[in-house]
Parts: C-alpha cells; sequence; structure tokens
C-alpha cells in the first residue's frame, strides 16, 4: 500500500527521485499516466494489469467509456528506476500535469500521485475545506471510517 506526501524536485531533463519508501512495491518498471485532476497516476504492473482488465470490460458503445479509454491509455508510459532511484516523466506527461520544479508526491493506496506543488497545495485546500461533508456523503454509500 502507497502512503504519504513527499516533497520532490524535477529536473530540466524530467528526471525525479522517486520516494525511497514506494521503489520497492513499484517494482523496476511501472506504468505513468495521465491522472485525475491534473495529477499523474502511477501504477505498479500488477495494479496496472488489474485496472486494464476493467477499463477493458467497459462498452465500447458508450461514448464516455471510449473517451475515458483514449486519454488513460494515451497518456500511458512504462517508466524505469535509473540506479539513483529516479524516472524520466515523458514530456507529454510533465506538460499535462503542468510539473516545474517542486512537486508533491503522495500515496494512494494502490497508486502513486505526482503533482505539480501549487496545484496539490489548492487542491488540498479545497479539499480540506470540505473534508467533513465528503466523509458525511462516503457514509450515505455504506462506508464507515
Amino acid at each position: 500500500m502507497f502512503m504519504g506526501e513527499y516533497q520532490h524536485t524535477i529536473d530540466d531533463k524530467g528526471r525525479m527521485i522517486v520516494p525511497a519508501k514506494f521503489r520497492e512495491s513499484l517494482g523496476s518498471t511501472f506504468i505513468v499516466t495521465r491522472g485525475l485532476d491534473q495529477c499523474l497516476f502511477v501504477y505498479p504492473m500488477e495494479e496496472w494489469t488489474i485496472l486494464e482488465q476493467k477499463l477493458k470490460a467497459l462498452s465500447l458503445m458508450k461514448s464516455d467509456a471510449r473517451a475515458f479509454s483514449r486519454f488513460f491509455f494515451s497518456g500511458a508510459g512504462e517508466c524505469e528506476l535509473d540506479k539513483q532511484g529516479r524516472i524520466n516523466l515523458p514530456n507529454n506527461l510533465v506538460d499535462y500535469a503542468q510539473l516545474d520544479k517542486e512537486c508533491v508526491v503522495i500515496g494512494v493506496s494502490n497508486r502513486v500521485e505526482i503533482w505539480n506543488k501549487s496545484t496539490w497545495l489548492n487542491y488540498f485546500q479545497q479539499s480540506n475545506e470540505s473534508f467533513n461533508e465528503i466523509a458525511e456523503k462516503l457514509v450515505d454509500l455504506n462506508f464507515d471510517l
């Protein structure tokens, strides 16, 4: 399981150090793709395979399913850790998430997310203000903390 929040930097070549606590669970090769809320999603190969099967099961007759699959898979790429524990993020993904020098890497259960620092701080601020309301909605879905 991935959890925690880490401050990192991306160099001019698009390389970023992956938090040491995440490296073993990610494995030597993993998938990075466009995520929701303008961040990047990072999946270990095992989790990616599970997600891929779920997306394949969606009906091609539904335009939303086609659109989501296109968005998700067209941005996906295989990444590997180098000897220093860094990954080289593809330019299209750096542009999508508007990543610059400072970024935030967070663990979210079965995936890792990479955020532009200011985008994350804004998202966190908005979510923090409505956290209790969000929790109440989850209880309505039979989810209890």
